[in-house]
């Protein structure tokens, strides 16, 4: 078991010591853990193929998932990507530095072991400050994805890491909650046209006004071929789930919604069982038994997604055996929140009519 190191860092201005000892690690083969405005990341030299080995191995990742590579500066681009086209050149003038990660056809530097066996390469330049720190000091672009047991709800903050990880991993930087609290936006820029594989926070219709209109992979909103190669993280596998059994419960009148979960809660506790509500601002007080948690204000999708993996975990927390969500409308930032609670309850919804 390794002794994992926690340190505090200054989420706007990280001490240079900290950073340093970070870059050391990474240029030592070793992972870190650190904060980017989307969720946690767990990093490693993204070109040293042993190195991400152990990201699979610390996460217990399958190996045809492939990682995203993160760059500190644009010019890091060029030297990992055979070519970048007109379209994502628009994309990374609005969106980079930002939680947009693009795939290209890659370069030989970078190693299979990171793509899948792809020949393409997801990358991304992260807004936040301690990542773009950590990226420099190691020298080299970073392969992370978020730093949790895979297939569970992505970190939002430093203690999640250190639950799920702790003696995996050299290092964790705790450099406080996370903004956006999803992770980043998907499109696959290597084809003629750009396909949108994960949503965001960087929405489709901010993509589309930009650069005009793209493809959806079927895979975003419904369940995929578990036959199928996965071209970025998060496709084919169930992922974001506690160990609770998520429903979803979904309906075009919110009341009868908020009528059926009552009662299938009811039914629960009448069985014994530890059950969790998922509702939002206006709906929480709706509810009289359970363990409500609300996602925040239903018109607020930005801060309903960043509390979504928070309150997850503290389902998971709280011993809930099975959680009822509520759902939103699949357009914005609510079809990253959909994808993400559609995976979480491994595409188990009940119908409202």
């Amino acid at each position: 078991m390794i002794k994992t190191i926690l340190a505090t860092v200054d989420a706007q201005m990280p001490q240079k010591q900290i950073i340093e000892q970070a870059g050391q690690i990474l240029k030592q083969g070793g992972l870190v853990a650190f904060p980017t405005e989307t969720v946690y990341g767990l990093g490693a030299n993204g070109l040293d193929a042993d190195a991400c080995k152990k990201i699979y191995q610390a996460k217990g990742r399958p190996s045809d998932n492939p990682l995203i590579l993160h760059i500190a500066k644009k010019q890091s681009l060029y030297e990992i990507v055979k070519q970048v086209p007109q379209k994502a050149e628009k994309l990374i003038d609005a969106f980079w530095p930002g939680p947009l990660t693009m795939i290209f056809q890659k370069k030989d530097c970078v190693p299979y072991e990171i793509t899948g066996g792809f020949d393409t390469v997801a990358v991304r330049f992260p807004a936040h400050a301690v990542a773009q720190n950590v990226i420099e000091a190691a020298g080299v672009p970073i392969a992370a994805p978020s730093a949790n047991v895979s297939g569970k709800p992505s970190p939002t903050r430093a203690s999640h890491v250190l639950f799920d990880l702790n003696g995996k991993i050299d290092m964790i930087l705790d450099g406080g909650s996370t903004q956006v609290g999803l992770e980043s936006t998907i499109i696959d820029v290597s084809e003629q046209i750009p396909v949108l594989l994960r949503p965001g926070a960087v929405t489709k219709e901010m993509i589309e006004e930009v650069i005009g209109k793209i493809e959806i992979d079927p895979a975003i909103l419904s369940q995929s071929d578990e036959n199928c190669l996965p071209k970025a993280p998060g496709m084919k596998y169930t992922h974001y789930a506690p160990k609770a059994n998520v429903i979803l419960v979904q309906g075009q009148d919110l009341a009868a919604v908020q009528k059926r979960i009552k009662e299938l809660v009811k039914e629960d506790l009448r069985l014994g069982k530890e059950v969790g509500i998922l509702a939002t601002d206006q709906t929480k007080s709706a509810y009289g038994d359970g363990i409500v948690l609300s996602l925040g204000n239903r018109e607020n999708p930005q801060e309903m997604g960043a509390n979504l993996f928070k309150h997850l975990r503290k389902f998971d927390f709280l011993g809930i055996e099975v959680v009822y969500s509520e759902t939103v409308a699949e357009t914005g930032e609510g079809m990253a929140i959909m994808n993400r609670l559609k995976k979480a309850a491994g595409y188990q919804i009940i119908q409202v009519v």
